[in-house]
């Protein structure tokens, strides 16, 4: 899952603002559900306090790795209020997780876990290993009764990473919009969200990576720039965050219904879609499914695009959707 920037499985490289803090644009960095984040904003008052204070406030609802948020105390079976923050993720994955028929799953952490990819330990993982996992992994296991988390087993552990930062990016966006404000680009955890036009007067302007093995992130090669208003934009991709287990390479995307690493030639997905909370979530779903079916389920949904970066017999290939062009800068 999404831990620091460079390991991100998302490709996305921002290319827009050189001085963000000329004139009346604003530029606030900083680090949040254990990555990083950078915000440029068109306003003549310093918000960057209260910026974070919003980021913080999201923390304590959604982050796994904050003990004291309200996921890691819905995964210790604890008694507790759910937040609007946490019931807008858990309904938003839950209704993916049907659409994608549990190719994305909020309660993939333990098989995660299992993997090694929360930690830098090597490990070995068995088919038996995997059974005793899927026992108590699938998106079916939990449900919302009555604004509480009801489990099917109290080992069920829910990790929203695949889909939390892309809504803090929308929840900074509603918080941009109620104070009016017109020009912005929201990016966490590379994902990242717009509205209206750069500094220079442009759209805001983003490219995506060419594939290309890298666990520390310098290779960025990009293979198209695509210029965004009123749009959001996540990528998800294996190459940059794997294992080497008994010789053999996986990358971090585990399919929740096998509990084992996606094995296919999707290299990188990149979505474009109205909302954050939907790119970030549909782009992880689409490294589980593969291919054919990703196009053919991003081409059938309103409002969202696909840009599908594939091996076809060791070379790399780009596959669209129809409107995705359009984006094409």
């Amino acid at each position: 899952m999404k831990r620091i920037l460079f390991f991100l499985m998302l490709a996305i490289f921002v290319v827009s603002c050189k001085d963000a803090t000329r004139s009346s644009y604003r530029q606030t960095k900083g680090f949040v559900q254990g990555t990083t984040y950078s915000i440029i904003y068109d306003s003549s008052e310093d918000l960057n306090t209260q910026i974070a204070k919003e980021l913080k406030q999201f923390n304590k609802s959604l982050s796994i790795f904050d003990s004291t948020s309200v996921i890691s105390k819905v995964n210790r079976n604890e008694s507790v209020v759910m937040d609007s923050n946490f019931l807008v993720v858990f309904r938003r994955a839950m209704e993916i997780s049907i659409q994608t028929e549990g190719a994305f799953d909020i309660t993939v952490s333990p098989m995660v876990k299992l993997w090694g990819f929360y930690s830098d330990e090597q490990k070995s993982v068995t088919q038996h290993l995997i059974d005793s996992v899927r026992m108590f992994v699938g998106y079916e296991k939990a449900t919302l009764v009555d604004n509480r988390i009801e489990k099917s087993d109290s080992r069920v552990q829910l990790d929203a990473n695949a889909i939390a930062q892309g809504y803090s990016c929308d929840v900074i966006a509603h918080y941009f919009d109620k104070l009016g404000i017109e020009n912005y680009m929201i990016e966490i955890g590379g994902e990242i969200r717009t509205k209206g036009l750069s500094e220079r007067g442009e759209a805001w302007r983003v490219g995506i990576q060419k594939p290309v093995v890298d666990t520390i992130g310098q290779k960025s090669e990009i293979l198209a720039i695509v210029a965004l208003s009123g749009q959001s934009i996540g990528t998800s991709g294996n190459y940059r965050k794997f294992r080497i287990i008994d010789g053999k390479q996986y990358g971090h995307e585990i399919d929740p219904r096998t509990g084992f690493p996606v094995q296919h030639n999707l290299l990188s997905v990149t979505i474009v879609a109205k909302d954050a909370i939907s790119a970030d979530a549909y782009a992880t779903a689409c490294m589980v499914m593969g291919l054919e079916k990703s196009v053919e389920l991003i081409s059938s949904l309103d409002g969202v695009e696909g840009y599908f970066v594939y091996d076809d017999k060791g070379v790399q290939r780009v596959k669209m959707t129809e409107n995705f062009p359009i984006f094409v800068d």
